[in-house]
């Protein structure tokens, strides 16, 4: 890994910044992704591109170097940037040819894979992305029950199904992981059809199914997330799908392959009739899986369900590759060590520089915060500023990976400590504003002018 370099005195003069600067001209909001706008992290100074990303090493257009403490490829790469083994799985398929008129054999072995895992499941469709994967599932489970409303907990992507939610309450979607979602867009006929309740909150979903019961096609939620149910909340969900005949769906997007070798609802013990797998099941090459009990898959039979690029090679490829070396190294039980280093090492720094933190989340993903009121995001921004110039990225998300190390991590929280002394000096002089080269990170969406 080559050392960082100095980052440049004008934060906003890098060449990525230049770019991006170029790109909100060209790219509606900037970039392709909500979660990799610069204005989410560092107004101005976030480096925005990269040129080469190997292990947790990002390198940017003007080739400084930075250890990643982000979420890494937004939660994609769980082996790390650029892993060997998938990397020379995916070459070898590129060079037998990537797309044919015939089918690809890799998908078949990865459907039994997947099964083989989540010995309840029997059947499996494929997609390339997690929002359009959650998609499909909704798809099924609308055709399998005939019904057309949805009951769900958490963020499920951009689709019309969710979105329908803020249809009627611009607030709708609060609580659920990214607030001012807007649904332009999703017709207003769609208004009703997506109900939405709060993780472990099981009277919120009793009153939705009594009112709703019968119109339900299914409850959405992701099993876990950052915090852990509560007095058997999962298997209240179930007994209450099983009640109103509704499709229980797990979106495993975010929480799959993270804590244990598979969906994290088979350490949970409740069992859904669908789950949605994308992000960390291929390391960065794109693809989803949807799985579930036949008598849900069957149904896309009797729905139109089909897109050209879903039979590529490479996306199945990548996946069984990714599984093969995760199994191999035991990730997920790296990632709990490395991940509760940074849990205990946070709480430690905050304790010692007196910064008034707020940790949450489990050691596969790790979310730090501050409790400062109005001021929290100028000091998540100002984290932000001073990590970058140490040659960390960071913020308040931090996914481990199997290329993070403990003497890594260790730098990270060296470099941390000294930023929040610096933090606690300027919170006890009201100078914290004053310190930031540009303007507060944007919270959630927000439209770019």
């Amino acid at each position: 890994m080559s050392p960082p370099l100095s980052p440049p005195t004008d934060p906003g003069s890098g060449t990525g910044q230049a770019l991006y600067r170029r790109a909100r001209h060209r790219i509606p909001g900037g970039a392709q992704l909500l979660g990799k706008r610069p204005e989410q992290y560092l107004p101005g100074g976030w480096p925005a591109y990269y040129r080469r990303a190997v292990g947790c090493t990002v390198w940017d257009l003007d080739d400084r170097a930075y250890l990643d403490f982000t979420s890494n490829g937004i939660g994609t790469c769980l082996l790390g940037y650029a892993d060997p083994a998938v990397n020379a799985a995916v070459t070898d398929c590129i060079a037998r040819g990537n797309m044919c008129t015939l089918n690809s054999p890799a998908e078949v072995e990865l459907a039994d894979r997947l099964c083989e895992i989540h010995p309840w499941a029997e059947q499996v469709r494929y997609a390339r992305s997690g929002g359009e994967a959650m998609a499909i599932a909704v798809r099924l489970a609308r055709s399998a029950t005939g019904r057309g409303t949805v009951a769900f907990c958490g963020y499920h992507g951009w689709s019309d199904w969710y979105l329908a939610a803020n249809l009627g309450e611009s607030d709708a979607l609060s609580g659920h992981l990214l607030p001012g979602l807007d649904p332009g867009g999703v017709p207003r006929a769609l208004r009703g059809s997506a109900l939405p309740f709060r993780y472990n909150q099981i009277a919120e979903l009793e009153q939705l199914v009594a009112a709703h019961g019968s119109e339900l096609a299914a409850i959405v939620m992701e099993p876990m997330r950052h915090d852990a149910p509560r007095d058997g909340f999962l298997a209240q969900v179930r007994a209450l799908a099983d009640q109103c005949g509704a499709v229980l769906i797990f979106d495993e997007i975010t929480a799959g392959w993270r804590s244990n070798f598979g969906g994290i609802h088979l350490t949970l013990g409740t069992v859904p009739d669908v789950a949605v797998f994308a992000k960390a099941l291929s390391n960065g090459f794109p693809m989803a899986a949807i799985i579930g009990r036949q008598s849900v898959m069957e149904s896309a039979q009797l729905s139109f369900i089909s897109s050209t690029y879903w039979t590529e090679a490479i996306g199945p490829t990548a996946a069984l590759a990714t599984l093969e070396r995760m199994a191999a190294i035991d990730v997920s039980r790296h990632i709990h060590g490395i991940g509760s280093q940074v849990l205990s090492g946070w709480k430690a720094v905050g304790e010692r520089t007196g910064v008034p933190l707020k940790i949450s989340g489990i050691p596969a993903l790790c979310i730090l915060g501050f409790n400062a009121g109005d001021q929290s995001r100028t000091l998540m921004t100002y984290f932000t500023q001073e990590m970058l110039a140490r040659g960390f990225l960071a913020a308040a998300a931090f996914y481990p990976t199997a290329a993070h190390q403990p003497e890594t991590a260790l730098r990270y929280l060296e470099a941390a400590e000294q930023v929040f002394g610096q933090m606690r000096q300027h919170l006890d002089r009201g100078t914290l504003a004053a310190a930031l080269h540009g303007p507060v990170a944007q919270s959630g969406f927000a439209r770019l002018t």
